[in-house]
């Protein structure tokens, strides 16, 4: 874990999902704190990434309550659209637009969702680009690119919606080998910066960096 400050990004409380007759999610206390990496290591099918969509509002819960920034949003009235601006996820499969090349998959959401200046996106979209090591391939299309190169990506897509969490689910799950570091680097830099994040794995690739 990196270091906190004693601000409560996500609080959950006594957190059950069901699905049909069987309890996925039973009772499910956690706090993340400003600053705060969460690794959550587990095998498959124990449940990992269904809490972790419940924070995202892909799955609804049964009973408890999932608070953001002390707020309830697991209420029936929440506004998703605009919580999912607070909360960036990165998925195991990427969810890039193939039609799209890399820097209109980064600029969609700012400029259609936040209604932001897209000269404004552009800027931060480039910087953020370098940073991944990835500045010159932003005029290229998904098809181009490979699965570290991809996830990569969606990062950076998702950091540009300037989320106050990252929720990664298994970002290196589907990845070659020789991919994982790349894509790790790019996590342990933004725990370095300060990002407060929850990440769900089966591997131990993040607990060995």
């Amino acid at each position: 874990m990196s270091k906190k400050s004693e601000n409560k990004i996500i609080e959950i409380k006594n957190l059950h999902k069901i699905f049909g007759e069987k309890t996925v999610l039973k009772g499910i206390d956690l706090s993340i704190s400003e600053g705060e990496v969460v690794v959550l290591l587990g095998p498959s099918g124990c449940g990992k990434s269904t809490l972790l969509r419940t924070l995202n509002g892909l799955e609804k819960i049964q009973e408890g309550e999932i608070l953001l920034d002390g707020v309830n949003i697991s209420d029936s009235s929440s506004d998703w659209t605009k919580i999912r601006q607070k909360i960036g996820m990165v998925f195991q499969n990427y969810e890039l637009f193939p039609h799209l090349n890399v820097i209109d998959n980064i600029l969609l959401g700012p400029t259609k969702i936040q209604n932001r200046d897209k000269n404004e996106v552009l800027v931060q979209a480039e910087e953020l680009l370098q940073k991944v090591g990835l500045a010159d391939r932003k005029n290229a299309y998904p098809r181009e690119l490979s699965g570290g190169q991809k996830q990569r990506i969606a990062i950076v897509r998702a950091l540009c919606m300037n989320p106050e969490i990252m929720l990664f689910d298994e970002v290196t799950a589907s990845l070659d080998p020789e991919m994982v570091r790349e894509v790790l680097e790019v996590i342990l830099n933004l725990a370095k910066s300060g990002m407060t994040m929850f990440i769900v794995t089966t591997k131990w690739d993040l607990q060995r960096q």
